[in-house]
């Protein structure tokens, strides 16, 4: 008897499980509410069960539902109080929302966010993402709240003890906040020789954007380029070309081949490569070929804002 149930409940269980499984693609879809739902159906049948629990506090914060967050986050700490990574999204949310409420109110909450890094990075010495954000924290907060360059600097040697390039992105970060731009683009230049990701070429990318140099920008995204293949990189270099108002043949080339190439997994949408074309054209005082690109791309994106100031700037012209 005991094994005929076994096999009878067997498939419910499994179907169960694919249905929370499920959660994370909807994620990716960007299908939060229904990822939500999802996962409070689940918790009907199963009320106990920590992953759903979590899919569901993660569903909030993608609302930015920060409180609905937080409270899921804190029953699993309650549940499991000596899991790092519970203790780590609790802290997250934590920070979320002390960003989205007055300086005031947000004093009361930062003590709570530090703890709940501080005990994630102490359950788990080889937690990455506490130490970044530990790294972050303790650099983004004033002095007189307990922010401190010197803190900010162990747990990026942590993180390089953990994975060097980590290490290097951080320290990275540290100088650049800093205003110490020649030791920042030092480290950015260090983890792309470690580790060469997309991502270590985009923070050296960005570092030099904000640094207003967009001939060096070009250079990396084209040694990133060269290194990776990624279509998205023909949009960054076309970026940067129309927003510097230089080397703009480059730009356009580059945009035109973003466009013959594009798929969704780009990841920034046609109307955007259409305005940066409208912008380049705008430039070199080309009229028509300006309103052009702009009017497709605002037909594509019509509520966006930026796309209806250049309108108003080529018609200038």
């Amino acid at each position: 008897m005991n094994k005929f149930l076994l096999f009878f409940l067997f498939p419910f269980a499994l179907f169960s499980q694919e249905v929370l499984d499920g959660i994370p693609e909807l994620f990716k879809q960007k299908k939060y509410a229904l990822a939500q739902k999802t996962a409070e159906d689940y918790l009907l049948k199963y009320p106990n069960h920590l992953k759903a629990i979590e899919l569901l506090g993660d569903a909030f914060g993608y609302q930015k539902q920060w409180d609905d967050a937080i409270q899921n986050y804190k029953t699993l700490i309650e549940k499991e109080p000596n899991n790092a990574n519970y203790h780590y999204k609790h802290g997250g949310a934590l920070g979320m929302k002390a960003l989205s409420i007055s300086k005031i109110r947000a004093l009361s909450i930062i003590g709570d966010v530090k703890a709940a890094f501080l005990k994630a990075a102490e359950l788990d010495p080889n937690h990455i993402e506490t130490r970044w954000a530990l790294v972050e924290l303790y650099m983004q907060l004033p002095g007189i709240i307990g922010g401190s360059k010197s803190k900010s600097l162990k747990y990026a040697e942590e993180l390089e003890k953990l994975s060097m390039v980590d290490g290097y992105l951080a320290k990275g970060y540290i100088y650049e906040y800093d205003d110490e731009p020649e030791l920042a683009e030092d480290y950015y230049k260090k983890a792309i020789s470690e580790g060469g990701s997309l991502t270590c070429f985009n923070k050296l990318t960005y570092f030099y954007e904000r640094e207003k140099k967009p001939e060096k920008a070009i250079k990396n995204i084209e040694a990133a380029q060269e290194k990776h293949k990624r279509n998205a990189l023909h949009y960054q270099i076309g970026k940067v070309a129309a927003v510097y108002n230089m080397q703009l043949e480059k730009g356009e080339r580059c945009l035109e081949t973003y466009l013959d190439n594009y798929s969704s997994k780009d990841g920034v949408p046609k109307a955007w490569a259409y305005y940066r074309l409208a912008q380049i054209h705008t430039h070199n005082k080309n009229k028509t070929e300006a309103l052009k690109y702009i009017d497709t791309a605002l037909a594509e994106l019509p509520e966006i804002k930026v796309f209806k100031t250049q309108k108003e700037t080529i018609l200038k012209l």
